[in-house]
């Protein structure tokens, strides 16, 4: 089967290598000439693990430029492409309703639409609405990653998610058997509820994290602040409660978490569910941002200079997008303080005043 891949991006570039892997012949696009050329070339710059590798070896990925060209090659098409966030917290699907035009604009009976980038609870279903009379059946596939181990997370996850029904079902399930090391955990489903899912499952690590947070700055306050990894640990052991994402340190970023869990918030607003979880974690991962700030400060009367080791979002990523660790960097610098950074990865995205280099002189490492 030949599947074709609508946004190339670092999602999309990642999904239509493990597809190729597990012996499938894709079409990718993208809207971006001159990225598209270094695809077709073979090379990406990118600090994402094994795509580059991948890329490469690629023999069976035709790159273009054209939508058109994928819908009208391919039976079977998925969609990554940008769905920035609004400021209610929703998500902007602009980007999905031309692709939807894109697909009134070919001969479509009988294809098949999986939307795999995060919407909000209802969109999937208006798209099937759009495009039923063409003949289109619209699934709903987000996928369970985080930025740094795409490849990983992909041949791993712990769950395959699908919203709706229709010929291409079976297909897509087999695409999981295939590119996944386990077997994998699908879970069927109305679209709407996939997509409340999608955001609901990671509003809950956003609560979780912002639990062991919380349970860390009660214990600084009372002064047992040396015991906070133990006592989480003793919390995890309860397998009611869990081990992962359940750690003290700095609060939750990157592109994904924080834009789910507004979203979620923004979606239970719109139901009249004001005082729900969604705002709530928001709120104190501001909240902590702040305490750790002071935190530092107050356990550095001689004003020495700070070190840390990575301030992207994640370490071995090149994303700042919400990081806790940059946005730490950034108030000490705008509090007078010297702060080196080690991992310099994200050095010509960042603030000037930070120095790039191994600390020579005395400092007091950050490290969480």
């Amino acid at each position: 089967m030949k599947i074709g891949i609508l946004g190339a991006g670092r999602l999309g570039i990642c999904f239509a290598l493990l597809l190729e892997k597990a012996g499938y012949e894709i079409i990718a696009s993208d809207i971006r000439e001159d990225y598209v050329a270094i695809l077709r070339a073979g090379l990406i710059k990118t600090t994402e693990p094994q795509v580059s590798n991948l890329l490469s070896k690629s023999k069976n990925i035709t790159f273009v430029t054209d939508n058109f060209d994928v819908i009208k090659e391919c039976d079977l098409i998925y969609t990554f492409v940008a769905t920035p966030s609004l400021p209610d917290g929703s998500y902007d699907i602009s980007c999905i309703r031309q692709i939807i035009k894109d697909f009134k604009g070919c001969d479509v009976e009988g294809k098949s639409l999986v939307i795999g980038c995060t919407t909000n609870p209802g969109d999937c279903d208006d798209f099937q609405n759009h495009l039923k009379p063409y003949g289109v059946d619209v699934y709903y596939n987000p996928e369970f990653i985080a930025q740094g181990s795409i490849i990983k997370d992909l041949e791993h996850a712990d769950m395959v998610l699908v919203g709706g029904s229709g010929k291409h079902i079976q297909d897509i399930e087999k695409i999981y058997d295939n590119i996944q090391i386990e077997t994998p955990n699908v879970y069927v489903m109305s679209r709407k509820a996939a997509e409340l899912v999608k955001l609901a499952v990671n509003c809950y690590l956003t609560t979780k994290i912002s639990y062991a947070n919380m349970i860390g700055q009660v214990m600084h306050k009372s002064g047992m602040g040396e015991e906070i990894d133990n006592v989480l640990d003793a919390i995890g052991s309860d397998s009611r409660v869990g081990h992962k994402y359940l750690g003290y340190g700095f609060g939750f970023g990157g592109p994904c978490l924080p834009r789910d869990n507004r979203a979620f918030a923004a979606c239970a607003k719109k139901l009249g569910l004001e005082y729900n979880l969604g705002h709530v974690t928001d709120s104190f991962n501001e909240e902590h941002s702040k305490f750790l700030l002071d935190y530092y400060v107050n356990n550095n009367p001689m004003g020495l200079p700070y070190a840390i080791g990575s301030i992207a979002y994640k370490r071995e990523t090149d994303i700042l997008t919400e990081s806790q660790q940059y946005k730490l960097c950034l108030g000490l610098l705008d509090l007078g303080y010297k702060v080196y950074v080690v991992d310099n990865i994200v050095e010509h995205q960042c603030d000037s005043r930070i120095n790039w280099s191994v600390p020579e002189e005395k400092v007091i490492w950050i490290d969480l």
